[in-house]
């Protein structure tokens, strides 16, 4: 299996698409301020402790205040309130985690009013990004990831990762993390630490170690909330989880993004460094790798996947419904059960690239096609699990039950993905009616006459709807030449398949976009 990831950077945002035989499988967006992000770790202040959901509301600088459950304060709380009290106090300078003692661990059926009171500063870890209303949820059962290794303050437990099959390989991890990891640290082994050396394992483990404490060299009281220790950016932390032998390019279109990833992977993994590709074409680098054009079919309420079959995707408060539908397609020569099963063991492979896509996380009931075989439900129920089993989110899934039913849950740390699929008429702005249609070329002739005679702009390209731009280019005399006799210079006329079909832009010779 082929695996590449297209970037697009904005001003704005980072966009990331995964793509995995050239399927679209994950989208990812970024605003490029992004704050509490899942993994950053603060110190924050207690405003209100609420008795009756045993939680607390925490202000880590979100407009509305995170939620912290007793259940993930984590059983060495106390210990962590201990170092964070003795890193204030010592003003620059950590206490060394191994020479900590460890404090009695918090009872598990405790009260949150026990160990906590209004106007205390707690170190908190994202664990959830603010979805719609909710602010962050919060946990301080602190966790650092790394590429092979997970850091955890406060422990001394040595896990190994259940997708390592091999028991002489499981065995070798655990004996060599707990003979080199400090005291007060544990660790878990991500799978991707298969077959790793000592040197390369000791090397990250100590450079996580160092994150920790570097992070609180310099903590002081002043300023909370504050960001203590930030989670690597999104594109980043992707190539960090996923990264692996099957990657076989990475392309992005911003030159500093570029230069930080190479960095980047030369770090995790020196050998894929070359994989990294500088796009610098000119058309944009989504549609230049057919990502757009996925992303169209991909997003919308329905989703055709094979043979006229499709999927209704709907979207509540509480769940999200999926609804699998056989369309017109039929063959002769098979039963009804027969065409069922082929339906929905093909359903199954696209609702598991549509959860991970749309990132939907929750409960999602599944309405398969009826099928009255018991044999068959149980091969669409294997067929799921298979089709998941990539998904690195945790979910759980249940057998279809008598009515045909599937339910999944999947683990939601932020907001889903949704991306506007249909398209208002640039023109008539959704009224339904347009200037007609032989005036458009004109209208662009119009903008071009005052950016050129007016506004005295040198090099000028246009970019437009693809049959637009065949029009504008070819032909016996065509409007590109006229325009290049009339204002005397050259106009670049460029195809760009993601404008809709009466939209045109102008851009510099910087490739900015001119607003008029």
């Amino acid at each position: 299996m082929s695996t590449e990831l297209v970037i697009d950077v904005t001003p704005s945002e980072i966009a990331i698409a995964l793509l995995e035989n050239k399927q679209l499988v994950e989208l990812n967006k970024e605003k490029r301020n992004l704050q509490f992000a899942v993994g950053d770790i603060y110190l924050a202040k207690v405003k209100r402790i609420m008795p009756g959901l045993n939680a607390a509301f925490v202000d880590v600088g979100y407009d509305k205040d995170a939620f912290l459950h007793y259940l993930d304060l984590g059983p060495q709380f106390r210990t962590l309130q201990k170092f964070v009290k003795n890193s204030l106090a010592k003003k620059g300078k950590a206490t060394s985690l191994p020479k900590l003692r460890i404090e009695k661990d918090i009872d598990k059926n405790g009260k949150i009013s026990d160990v906590l009171k209004t106007g205390q500063l707690v170190l908190v870890q994202i664990a959830k990004e603010p979805i719609s209303t909710k602010g962050p949820r919060l946990s301080s059962e602190i966790s650092i990831a790394g590429r092979n290794l997970v850091l955890i303050p406060f422990s001394d437990k040595v896990s190994v990762s259940q997708k390592i099959t091999s028991a002489d390989e499981k065995k070798r991890l655990k004996k060599l993390l707990e003979s080199i990891k400090p005291k007060n640290y544990g660790v878990i082994v991500r799978t991707v630490a298969e077959g790793k050396k000592v040197a390369v394992l000791d090397a990250e483990l100590k450079s996580l170690v160092k994150k920790w404490e570097l992070a609180f060299d310099k903590l002081s009281p002043g300023n909370v909330p504050k960001l203590v220790i930030s989670e690597l950016n999104r594109t980043s932390a992707m190539l960090r989880d996923v990264l692996n032998g099957s990657f076989n390019h990475i392309y992005v279109n911003e030159d500093t993004v570029y230069r930080e990833l190479k960095d980047y992977i030369n770090t995790i993994a020196p050998e894929k460094e070359k994989i990294v590709k500088h796009f610098d074409g000119n058309s944009p680098i989504f549609d230049n790798y057919g990502v757009d054009k996925q992303i169209k079919a991909l997003f919308g309420k329905t989703v055709s996947f094979k043979n006229g079959a499709y999927l209704i995707i709907e979207h509540t408060e509480a769940f999200h419904v999926i609804d699998v539908n056989s369309g017109n397609r039929s063959k002769l020569g098979e039963d009804q059960e027969s065409n069922a099963l082929e339906v929905n063991l093909a359903a199954a492979d696209e609702i598991a690239r549509q959860l991970r896509l749309r990132d939907m996380g929750g409960i999602i009931v599944v309405d398969f096609i009826d099928m009255h075989n018991a044999e068959n439900k149980q091969k669409v129920f294997d067929k799921m699990k298979d089709a998941m089993a990539d998904d690195r989110t945790k979910h759980n899934i249940l057998p279809l039950s008598k009515f045909g039913l599937m339910q999944i849950t999947r683990q939601r740390v932020r907001p889903e993905l949704n991306i506007q699929t249909m398209e208002k008429c640039p023109t008539c702005k959704g009224s339904g009616e347009i200037s007609p249609s032989i005036l458009f070329v004109d209208d662009i002739e119009n903008h071009l006459s005052f950016l050129i005679n007016e506004a005295n702009y040198k090099n000028l390209t246009l970019k437009v709807h693809p049959y637009i731009c065949g029009y504008i280019k070819y032909g016996f005399v065509s409007k590109q030449l006229k325009w290049f006799f009339k204002f005397k210079k050259r106009i670049r006329v460029q195809a760009n398949s993601s404008y809709q079909f009466f939209e045109f832009h102008f851009f510099d010779q910087n490739g900015e976009i001119i607003k008029e």
